[in-house]
C-alpha cells in the first residue's frame, strides 16, 4: 500500500517459558505444521499491499532469520523497499509484557525516518489471526485519530494481553491483563510516522517501557481510538495457550477464516512431496504437513513436515513437530514433541488437557 509501512516486534520474551522458547524467539514457534507465528504478521501486511516492512529481530534470532530469509516468500525480496531485519536492543527481550519496546524503536528511527509514506502498522507476532488491514488503515485515516488499535472483546481470562478502558471507542486507561468482556489490545496498530516521531522523542528518557505504558499519562492529549475485529484471534503467550489454541485449527470453521484462499497466510516454501498414508494407517481430525509419512494411528493431532509414524503407533490430541519420528508400538498422548526427537517403540508419553507434557527439540 502506497500510503503505509509495516512493522514487526519480535524482540521480546514470553510470560512463562518453556522448553519450547529455549532455542527459538516465539515469532518462530510453529504453528499448523508448517507455518511459523510471524507468517501472520508478515502475510497480513503483504496481502494489504505493504511492500516495505521491517522486522525488529531478538538475540535468538537464528531460527526466524531462517525462516523469513529474505522475505522472497512473502514477495519481500525487492530492490525498492522490501523486507528489512533490524536489530532488538540487547536487554528488550528479558522483560515479559512489552511487545512496543520504546528502547526498540529509537534504535531503528532511522527505518521511519527515510521513509516518504505517512503512515506505519506495527505488529507484534504473538497472535494467530488473519486480517485486512486495508480496512483498519481507512478507518485510521477516516477518524483523524493520532492511533488506531486492534481490539477484540476477550473470551476468557488473560493475564498476558494487554486491556483497555475505552469511552465511545476513544481509549482513556491501559492495564495488564483482561476478564472476559474487556476490550483485549490485539497487538497491532496504525499510526502516522510522524506522530511516532514524535511520541519516541517525548519518551526517550523511559525507552525501557512499553509504548503504551508510556502512553497512560498522556490519553487525554493523544488520542487512541479502538478499531474492533470480530473475526478468530489466538494469542500464544505460554505452551499452554500454544497448545490450546492449536487445537482450535482442527475445528474446519476456524481453520478456513485463517488460512482461507482471499487472505492467504504465505509461508516458507520447503517443496515437500504430499504426505503419505501407508495401507492400515488410521487418520481423522488431523493436519499432516508434507513429507510425512503415517502408517500407525492420528487422531486429532498436528504433524509437521516429515514426520514418520509407524505401523502400530498412536498419536492423539497431540503436536508433534518437524522431522520426528514415533517408532512402532508407542504411543503419544496430550502432548507436545518439538522437532528432531525421536520416541521409541514401546514407549509411552502421555501428558492431560490441563498438563500437556512438553519434550524440547532432541530431548529423547
Amino acid at each position: 500500500m502506497d500510503r503505509c509501512i509495516g512493522l514487526i516486534t519480535a524482540n521480546y520474551s514470553v510470560k512463562n517459558p518453556s522448553a519450547l522458547t529455549e532455542s527459538r524467539p516465539p515469532a518462530a514457534l510453529p504453528v499448523a505444521g508448517r507455518y511459523r507465528m510471524v507468517d501472520f504478521a508478515l502475510s497480513n501486511m503483504v496481502n494489504a499491499g505493504m511492500r516495505t516492512v521491517g522486522l525488529i529481530l531478538p538475540y535468538n534470532y537464528r531460527a526466524l532469520m531462517d525462516h523469513v530469509e529474505s522475505g522472497k516468500d512473502w514477495s519481500l525480496d525487492r530492490k525498492h523497499g522490501g523486507l528489512f531485519n533490524l536489530p532488538g536492543s540487547a536487554f528488550g527481550s528479558s522483560r515479559s509484557g512489552a511487545r512496543f519496546l520504546i528502547r526498540d524503536l529509537i534504535e531503528n528511527r532511522m527505518f521511519l525516518e527515510k521513509e516518504t509514506r505517512p503512515y506505519v502498522v506495527l505488529s507484534a507476532a504473538n497472535i494467530i489471526l488473519n486480517m485486512d488491514y486495508s480496512e483498519l488503515i481507512d478507518e485510521h485515516v477516516k477518524s483523524g485519530a493520532d492511533i488506531t488499535v486492534v481490539t477484540k472483546r476477550a473470551s476468557e481470562e488473560n493475564v498476558s494481553l494487554t486491556g483497555f478502558h475505552t469511552e465511545n471507542g476513544r481509549v482513556t486507561g491501559v492495564h495488564q491483563g483482561v476478564q472476559f468482556g474487556d476490550t483485549a489490545f490485539m497487538d497491532t496498530f496504525i499510526v502516522s510516522i510522524d506522530i511516532l516521531k514524535q511520541l519516541l522523542g517525548w519518551y526517550k528518557a523511559v525507552d525501557y517501557l512499553d509504548l503504551f505504558e508510556a502512553l497512560i499519562g498522556d490519553l487525554d492529549r493523544v488520542n487512541v481510538q479502538t478499531f474492533t475485529f470480530d473475526g478468530p484471534a489466538m494469542a500464544v503467550f505460554s505452551a499452554k495457550c500454544f497448545y490450546k489454541n492449536s487445537m482450535k485449527l482442527l475445528d474446519p470453521e476456524i481453520d478456513d477464516e485463517i488460512f482461507g484462499d482471499e487472505r492467504p497466510i504465505y509461508t516458507k516454501a520447503h517443496d515437500n512431496p504430499p504426505a503419505k498414508y501407508e495401507p492400515g494407517s488410521k487418520v481423522s481430525n488431523a493436519l499432516v504437513a508434507g513429507g510425512s509419512r503415517i502408517a500407525g494411528c492420528v487422531e486429532n493431532s498436528i504433524l509437521g513436515r516429515n514426520v514418520i509414524v509407524e505401523a502400530g503407533a498412536t498419536v492423539r490430541n497431540s503436536i508433534i513437530m518437524q522431522s520426528c519420528t514415533v517408532e512402532s508400538g508407542a504411543r503419544v498422548e496430550n502432548a507436545i514433541i518439538d522437532r528432531d526427537n525421536v520416541v521409541p517403540a514401546r514407549t509411552e508419553l502421555r501428558g492431560t488437557t490441563d498438563d500437556v507434557l512438553i519434550k524440547g527439540k532432541g530431548s529423547l
